[in-house]
């Protein structure tokens, strides 16, 4: 059964994972991002995994407290909501750590263009003060360049932020806010050990609201201790009575190393079995779409235009940068993750100032490893594995063998086969097309797990990927 990672499973790439000498060249901080003809006009184009990063995730680790879930590497200020942080020597370190991490990293590929996304994750980067968030952006701008349209996300969560914080944060170009919701019942929220209640909730959504964010996100975190369907329903009805244009559902995944791994076994009481969650990711998929949401994908669903284009970072295995406490980045098809304790962190971005350390993973990708990549953070999504592109890149005979390997879950309905106009091919044409490279290449597309069914039983898909790709 499904069970994704609690934090956006961006967030768990950031938290798990590991770019320049350079010589110096003019930049614009703010650039329009255009493709040139000579780009357009590419007729073998550079694989994704190669082109340099227009991304970036940037870790601010503070919270108020740590939440009974979380496992992310955080640095708990204290849970008084009037406590102000303006002037705290820890975020103050920080931002001069991550600002020096940020200027020290070398720039290895021969062109350089502006990042067209930064998404500043945590812990609760809303806590931090403006101007530091100013200095971080500042750094980013001289550095790689920012696109003029640049989408830049912050995680907030409730009580964290009022409206002249939002507006701040708003003028210095942050145009997408996430907001940690988490649960529309007070009984929850401090099973969770969130620092919020109810009541902080419907206050930051009326900031959000009053300060006219036009692209905002709800978080929501399903399979909790307790939680009935009848709670789940509750929740998900007031998100859609609040209109966000975007929203993440997170099952519940309890980390060993956490207050709820002591605490809880899964699938035992009082966390719920694995039909009841199955059951809220039904529920889930089922308000949202009626709502008019897009299950783009397994824990997102946002309106027309409103994708998380950061995430979809990810989601196409594309190169981006990570900066902070425990991020990481992916270049070159390599993984890079920096230390998650706060002195080691420091000392790896002293060592990164006096050439001492690698900001990014030396060595040749692996074939397989990159093939097994492609098809788990692909099958994330609704748009799914591009046939035709996995078999330019990575060979007909070994696309051909992972759809021979669905076949019978595509007879099930669980996994679905699609056109060039991603059309539906029936399940009774799709047998004559798997038995050998040119009937595959001549009407599939693409393959997708279907929703809720298939997303649902999205691990034992990737892995039975994993046995084809990399056997």
């Amino acid at each position: 059964m499904l069970r994704i990672a609690l934090s956006p499973f961006i967030s768990s790439f950031h938290l798990k994972f590991k770019g320049p000498n350079f010589s110096l060249t003019v930049r614009n901080v703010h650039t329009q991002c255009t493709s040139t003809v000579r780009q357009n006009a590419q007729t073998n184009p550079t694989p994704l995994y190669q082109l340099p990063p227009t991304s970036a995730y940037i870790h601010l680790p503070f919270c108020r407290k740590r939440c009974h879930y979380c496992d992310f590497p955080i640095v708990a200020l204290g849970s008084s909501m009037n406590q102000s942080h303006d002037d705290d020597p820890r975020i103050i370190d920080y931002i001069e750590l991550i600002c020096r991490e940020i200027k020290a990293t070398r720039l290895d590929f021969d062109q350089y263009p502006p990042l067209k996304t930064v998404f500043f994750g945590g812990g609760t980067p809303s806590l931090v003060p403006p101007r530091l968030v100013a200095l971080v952006l500042d750094t980013l701008k001289s550095k790689f360049g920012v696109c003029l349209n640049a989408e830049i996300s912050m995680e907030m969560d409730p009580g964290t932020f009022n409206a002249d914080k939002l507006r701040d944060f708003l003028g210095l170009g942050v145009n997408r806010v996430s907001l940690g919701v988490q649960a529309f019942q007070e009984e929850l929220l401090k099973a969770c050990g969130r620092a919020h209640g109810l009541k902080e909730v419907y206050e930051a959504i009326e900031i959000v609201e009053s300060c006219r964010v036009g692209n905002w996100s709800m978080d929501l975190i399903s399979s909790l201790p307790h939680q009935t369907t009848d709670m789940w329903s509750e929740s998900l009805q007031l998100t859609i009575d609040a209109k966000p244009t975007h929203v993440s559902v997170y099952d519940l995944q309890v980390e060993k190393d956490t207050k709820f791994g002591v605490l809880y076994t899964p699938g035992e009481l009082p966390l719920p079995s694995e039909s009841q969650s199955a059951e809220f990711y039904k529920m889930a998929s089922e308000a949202l779409t009626s709502a008019g949401y897009e299950h783009y994908e397994i824990s997102s669903y946002s309106k027309s235009g409103f994708k998380c284009q950061h995430n979809l970072t990810y989601w196409k295995n594309t190169s981006f940068y990570g900066f902070g406490l425990g991020s990481a980045s992916y270049l070159n098809g390599l993984r890079f993750s920096r230390p998650r304790r706060m002195r080691d962190y420091a000392t790896y971005v002293a060592n990164l100032e006096n050439g001492l350390a690698s900001d990014q993973e030396s060595g040749n990708v692996d074939p397989k490893d990159r093939a097994a990549d492609i098809v788990m953070l692909s099958l994330r999504t609704s748009r799914g594995l591009d046939i035709k592109s996995f078999t330019q890149d990575l060979g007909a005979s070994l696309a051909l063998s992972l759809c021979q390997a669905y076949k019978p879950y595509v007879e099930s309905g669980h996994v679905l086969c699609l056109d060039e106009e991603r059309k539906l091919i029936p399940a009774s044409e799709v047998s004559s097309l798997f038995v050998g490279v040119d009937k595959l290449e001549e009407r599939v597309s693409f393959i997708r797990l279907s929703d809720p069914e298939g997303f649902l039983l999205s691990n034992e898909f990737i892995s039975i990927a994993f046995g084809v790709v990399a056997p």
